[in-house]
Order: C-alpha cells, then structure tokens, then sequence
C-alpha cells in the first residue's frame, strides 16, 4: 500500500505522459500515480511501470467524479489531485507528507509552465507555447515542430488565491506582502487555483470528495478551499515545495481539450454561489462571513468583511 496517491484526472490530454514522467522522477517516498483517462486513450500510451496504474473510461464522467475515483481506487494515507499538464518538484511527495496535519489542506506554491516551444524546421527560431504559428520570422510556412522544454517559469510564481463576491477564483499577490505571510514553511490562502492540493485521503471524505453536483468542471478550488476553513481545518501555500502549471493561452488552437460551454461554467458558479453565500454545507462549522472576515480586507468583498 503506497503512502500516497497522486490522482491525475485528464481528458484528451496531450501531455499526460510528460506528467507522469515529470512526477515519477521527481518521488522520494512511497508514492503511486493513479491516472483516470476519462473518456479515451492517450496517445502516446501511457508509460508501462509499477506504480502508474490506470482507470480508464470509455465515455466521459467529468474531472470531479474521475478525481472521486481515483480516490476510491487509493488506499494510501494521502491523495494529491494533479493537472495532467504539470511538473512537480523534486521531492515533492516526501516534503508535503512531512508535516502534514489531519485538518490542513496543503497547495504547492505554483510556478508557472514552459511546457514547449514551436521550432522552425528551416532558421530554427522558436516561438513560444500557444496555438502553432502560421508563418516564421524566416517568412515560411508549414514548417513547425513541438520542441519540449518542461521547465517552470521562474518569474511566474504564486502564493496566493482569493475568490471574490461572486465565488470566482481570483489571484491575490497583494495578500503575500502581509507580514504575517513572510515567515515559515507554511502560510495562510483564502482559495487556490484548483490544479494541484494534498491532503489525508480520510479528509477528502471527510468533506465528501467534490461534489459532483457543480457539473464535470469549474470551482474547484472554491470548493475545496470552503470546505477545508469552514469545516474547521486550514487551507496552507506548502512553501517548501513547488508544481508548474501549464496555462492554455488561447481558445483558438490552444484552448481546453474538449468542448466546454459558457453554460457548463456558469451551473458551476451558480451551485456555487447558492450552497456557500447561503451557508448550506451541512458540515460547515463556521459561516462563510468567517472566513471572509478572516483574510479582510479581500477585494471585492469590502473592508469590514461581511457578506
């Protein structure tokens, strides 16, 4: 039985492989992938090793229910959801189960991912990530290929998330010049990006996995940021280790991999929206005023922190 499941939900992921393969050389401890292809086969196949095990799906179940999944399929102590574009630290696994307490939730501080270029065939010029070029500086056409990179941009790093009165994710820069953010290990975030978090696997149903009523997508990292403080426990940027995440800059050539509406995103807001303004999670120990009242002033939210 390994100590920890690293649980990679990925649908039509183009670098599932280089992820696995990012994760696997980064592990120090006892620490299996469980890889949940929901709804096809990744091309190239998935590496044939030990501690990679696959869940596969013939027809799409959406990311929230591949991750409950995986976490059913785990027997380990500690689950990490991952992004199936992503590079890890080295190390990682044994840094995040170090300190980890019944109650914390722990984020990775994120870096942002160079995953490849576009190289020219004919004068070698390289074009940064994003939908493929049509033409090249050299003024030819036709004439790219993928050139892998895979390392994190290290002037691209955040600590810190927030979400607004609206329940939408936000970046919050401005709350890591607090001092009370400055010092340790471990520091205090109102929400996260939803790509990468860690925990005890007996927590994540503690607080009933994620809640696949939102739909297959979207707010994440809203929920489990409301039902990490609300319950009782912490949400905490693990400073001591790192992921890179790869963001997909354009929708056309380079969006998401499989269609997703305005429709889709906006039921997940709305679930949202009415289950934590209304403070309906029945396991919540504290209102959601707390919380906002806890990391005030949060832009949007106004300084006196209520609701």
């Amino acid at each position: 039985m390994a100590a920890l499941s690293v649980i990679i939900p990925a649908r039509n992921e183009m670098f599932l492989q280089r992820t696995i393969e990012s994760v696997l050389s980064a592990i120090e401890g006892d620490t299996e992938i469980i890889a949940v292809c929901d709804g096809y086969w990744p091309i190239p196949s998935v590496i044939d090793h030990d501690r990679v095990h696959i869940l596969h799906y013939t027809k799409s179940i959406g990311q929230r229910a591949a991750v409950n999944a995986g976490a059913r399929l785990s027997n380990a102590k500690y689950i990490m959801k991952l992004d199936a574009h992503c590079s890890v630290d080295k190390g990682f696994d044994v840094k995040l189960m170090k300190d980890c307490q019944h109650d914390w939730t722990l984020v990775p501080v994120m870096w942002n991912l160079h995953a490849f270029d576009w190289g020219c065939k004919k004068c070698g010029n390289r074009t940064y990530q994003g939908p493929e070029p049509t033409m090249c500086v050299c003024k030819n056409t036709g004439c790219f290929q993928m050139v892998m990179v895979w390392q994190p941009r290290r002037n691209r790093v955040t600590y810190s998330w927030m979400f607004d009165k609206d329940m939408k994710f936000q970046y919050w820069r401005a709350h890591r010049k607090r001092p009370e953010t400055r010092f340790g290990d471990y520091m205090e975030t109102m929400s996260f990006i939803g790509a990468c978090f860690f925990m005890e696997r007996e927590r994540y149903w503690e607080l009933d996995g994620l809640d696949e009523a939102h739909g297959s997508w979207g707010q994440v990292g809203t929920e489990i940021a409301c039902k990490s403080w609300l319950s009782g426990g912490k949400l905490l940027t693990a400073k001591k280790t790192w992921f890179a995440h790869m963001f997909r800059t354009n929708n056309k050539g380079f969006g998401f991999p499989y269609p997703i509406s305005g429709n889709q995103q906006e039921r997940a807001q709305k679930y949202s929206r009415e289950l934590w303004l209304n403070d309906r999670w029945e396991k919540a120990v504290h209102p959601l005023s707390w919380l906002v009242n806890k990391f005030k002033p949060v832009p949007t939210w106004g300084t006196d922190g209520n609701i």
